[in-house]
């Protein structure tokens, strides 16, 4: 791993360069190599979750003194949610860097969309640790404020009203979601969702919340809409 290399590419420069190569380990590769001494890039995860969050919630407070707080709070987990992470993380290609167990590279995990978003969460975490909370919001006015005042996260949409105004339009015909599963760690768990329409499954998504996997959930059974109403 060429740490220097990382460092220019993120525009940053660490004075604990050991935080920015944990960022980067996935457990995969600590579990090959129990006797290097590594630590993976989950508890610093943990900590850059809730660093992004704080940082989105704060500029869209600041910058979006008109909007309400049921606004505010659907943009934000537009931004923090796990495709939005993705993008960043493959922008600023964390997917090359990542030290991955053998396993995990021959089945795709450099490009798997959970680890790439845990990454890029791990690096704020990482930067965070290193050179504190006003270093991170730089980092973030540089790599993610700037969509969120050019319009970039405008399409956010509310996918289970509009599932349910189609639902709405064929009479006898009823609407359902459940929660069929959590997965990860309690720090960091993630939702699985379906929608059913008629009792039929139509839709499942994944988020953090539960309210975010229902939400793609309903998405997915927009993007079939075609098949929703028998």
């Amino acid at each position: 791993m060429n740490l220097s290399h990382i460092e220019k590419k993120l525009g940053v420069k660490f004075n604990n360069p050991k935080l920015l190569k944990q960022a980067f380990t996935h457990s995969s590769y600590v579990n090959e190599h129990r006797r290097g001494n590594f630590s993976d890039n989950e508890r610093l995860e943990f900590l850059g979750d809730a660093v992004l969050e704080l940082g989105v919630s704060q500029y869209l407070f600041r910058s979006m003194s008109d909007k309400p707080e049921g606004e505010m709070t659907k943009l934000r987990a537009t931004i923090v949610c796990e495709a939005s992470l993705e993008r960043y993380a493959r922008k600023l290609n964390i997917g090359k860097y990542l030290l991955l167990g053998r396993g995990e590279e021959q089945t795709g995990g450099r490009e798997r969309s959970a680890i790439l978003a845990d990454a890029f969460e791990a690096f704020l975490g990482a930067l965070y640790l290193d050179q504190g909370y006003s270093s991170t919001i730089q980092f973030l006015e540089t790599h993610v404020f700037p969509d969120i005042s050019t319009g970039a996260f405008s399409h956010v949409m509310d996918y289970k009203s509009q599932l349910q105004e189609v639902v709405q339009q064929h009479k006898n015909h009823s609407i359902y979601y459940r929660i069929t599963d959590e997965i990860g760690p309690s720090h960091h768990k993630q939702f699985i969702a379906e929608v059913k329409i008629n009792g039929k499954v139509k839709g499942k998504g994944k988020g953090r919340t539960k309210k975010e996997a229902e939400q793609f959930a309903a998405k997915q059974a927009l993007e079939k809409l075609q098949t929703i109403i028998p």
